[in-house]
């Protein structure tokens, strides 16, 4: 990490239609599934050169999501938001991501959702937060279900 310039990187309201479920029905079907995103992201090169090679693009970021909720199939969100989170991390920049998944249209009067988050270095915490210098490369998985 270059000076310490991380920035918080949102993308929300991401509609996508999936086949994802362990319920009866749940898979025969596209459905749709709302999610949100939140990447900390080691912005040092972009603030500087004000070139979006040197960010996350968010296009780029939103395509990638809804091709893997369209293209797997899961029993479970959990299972599908660590699909998410390994291809996000792919990218050395992101050092954070948290992603939230609803089925808006699964229970009538409730919207169950699951927020899977995974870090590249063990200094992040579920909140994103960092203290020392060292960067590794060790990625840290917690699931919850919200």
């Amino acid at each position: 990490m270059k000076g310490g310039a991380l920035e918080t990187i949102a993308l929300r309201g991401i509609r996508a239609w999936g086949r994802h479920g362990a319920n009866a029905g749940e898979q025969d079907v596209p459905q749709p599934l709302d999610l949100e995103l939140h990447l900390v992201v080691d912005a040092a090169a972009a603030r500087t050169s004000d070139d979006l090679a040197d960010t996350v693009d968010y296009a780029a970021l939103h395509a990638c999501v809804v091709q893997l909720v369209e293209a797997e199939h899961y029993r479970l969100l959990e299972r599908l938001g660590e699909s998410i989170l390994r291809a996000v991390l792919d990218d050395e920049r992101v050092l954070f991501a948290s992603v939230t998944i609803a089925k808006p249209a699964l229970l009538d009067g409730a919207t169950p959702s699951v927020t899977v988050t995974s870090a590249r270095d063990e200094r992040f915490t579920a909140c994103g937060k960092t203290g020392g210098k060292k960067h590794g490369k060790k990625r840290d998985k917690k699931a919850t279900g919200v």
